[in-house]
């Protein structure tokens, strides 16, 4: 028997029309509603949308494999009708509307080093009258004993923060220091609560291409310091969540932990790592998060940002650049940095 077709899911957009659901064969969308009715294996009236797919995945997952193996050993021009070039389309993040966002912090080993070098824990005292040597050799034996002992930190994000990753970016008038921060996302296809490591893949759809942007200057609030970092207020920005574009199904990644992250800014290369260096895997990040909270279909578990930020470099976002986002088989991203207007 032939291997089966490797494909994407995404959402996408004619000349400005209505959203709609694409099965992507190598540069080529394929309307999913037209291919699903072509094939008889349409069970709606309403159009396929990739997040009403998600509410019954493991379903939906043999029917989509079977529609790609059917469209691939056909001729392209049987499909033509409900085909499109990848690059005539617009393109919207794959889960459309989006679900929840649950994000992990400080789960890149060299990330958090280098963070911790750039901001020495301010206001803390612990790392008064340090060297950099010091404060980074402090700060890795820290993220080795929490790799061993800690947990995940997990936080929410707002959805209304999310586009496309072909949209333009809009660095807002409040604070900045606006950093980038490229993650591999998890999407969800299961209800999980309080899953366990070994089956916590079982739950996973498919992955997906995030960029967690931040405004650093506004991460501790300087008037309410007891209350701690303000994820809302720095990282929910209209446009901070670049995503997609493309869900590629689980079944497609072979290992969440061996993908190579980059990015680059103007064609130079800020980050560039491998999920390997992630403190704490998929596979705890899914477990421990539904410990905590429920993941329902079309959630996306954001698996924290590798070495390589803006703040690292000391070099932040401003209007005009451009971003090129890319992580092993799940696509690019390209987006252009503009100011807020008004």
């Amino acid at each position: 028997m032939a291997a089966d077709v490797e494909f994407k899911l995404g959402t996408f957009t004619k000349n400005g029309g209505h959203p709609y659901a694409g099965l992507v064969l190598d540069d080529t969308v394929l309307d999913l509603d037209a291919v699903m009715q072509r094939i008889g294996t349409l069970n709606s009236r309403n159009p396929v949308s990739v997040r009403a797919m998600l509410d019954d995945w493991d379903t939906s997952f043999e029917r989509l494999r079977s529609a790609a193996n059917r469209v691939a050993s056909d001729s392209l021009d049987k499909w033509r009708d409900a085909a499109a070039k990848l690059d005539s389309l617009g393109i919207l993040p794959p889960v459309y509307p989006p679900g929840a966002i649950l994000q992990s912090a400080a789960n890149y080993r060299t990330h958090v080093i280098q963070l911790t070098v750039a901001h020495r824990f301010k206001g803390l005292g612990i790392t008064d009258g340090m060297t950099d040597e010091e404060v980074y050799a402090k700060a890795a034996a820290m993220m080795d004993e929490r790799a061993r002992t800690g947990t995940p930190f997990i936080f929410a994000g707002t959805p209304a923060a999310i586009c496309g990753a072909r949209d333009d970016v809009i660095l807002p008038r409040r604070g900045a220091q606006h950093d980038w921060e490229l993650e591999l996302a998890v999407i969800i296809g299961r209800r999980a609560r309080n899953v366990s490591r070994d089956k916590a893949l079982d739950y996973v759809a498919g992955y997906t291409i995030c960029n967690d942007l931040t405004t650093r200057d506004l991460v501790a609030r300087k008037d309410n310091v007891e209350l701690g970092l303000d994820w809302i207020g720095s990282k929910n920005a209209p446009t901070f969540f670049p995503t997609g574009p493309f869900l590629v199904p689980r079944a497609f990644v072979p290992d969440p932990m061996k993908l190579r992250i980059t990015l680059k800014l103007n064609g130079q290369t800020m980050q560039d790592e491998s999920t390997g260096d992630m403190i704490f895997d998929v596979r705890r990040l899914i477990e421990y998060t539904s410990s905590i909270t429920v993941m329902q279909p079309g959630d996306m578990l954001l698996t924290g940002s590798p070495a390589g930020n803006g703040s690292h470099w000391k070099r932040f976002l401003k209007p005009g650049d451009v971003m090129e986002s890319s992580i092993t088989g799940l696509g690019m991203q390209v987006n252009r940095c503009v100011a807020e207007e008004g």
